[in-house]
């Protein structure tokens, strides 16, 4: 259950990202790819250093997957930016 609500978190942030320039890695698939997995991961963290098991889930659950999803968008968002600055725009013709 823990992992069902860490990944509705990811993708419910994600929805936010239509408000920022697209420069994410991959578009808007990579930024997806990014919050859901980001939120997974610090979620995973979260509830394994509480020792808790995945069936269980309270109000932290859901909450220790904002830091890793902001993280994770931040990150695809931040390769996206490299991408561009070194390769110029990579989906216009040349």
């Amino acid at each position: 259950m823990a992992l069902l609500v860490w990944s509705t978190l990811g993708i419910a942030i994600w929805h936010f990202t239509v408000f920022v320039p697209d420069r994410f890695r991959g578009g808007i698939v990579g930024a997806f790819i990014g919050a859901t997995l980001g939120a997974i991961a610090s979620g995973a963290l979260v509830h394994l250093a509480q020792g808790m098991s995945l069936g269980e889930t309270d109000i932290v659950t859901a909450l220790a997957a904002l830091p890793g999803t902001l993280l994770g968008l931040g990150a695809i968002y931040m390769l996206g930016v490299r991408d561009e600055r070194l390769h110029g725009r990579i989906f216009e013709p040349e």
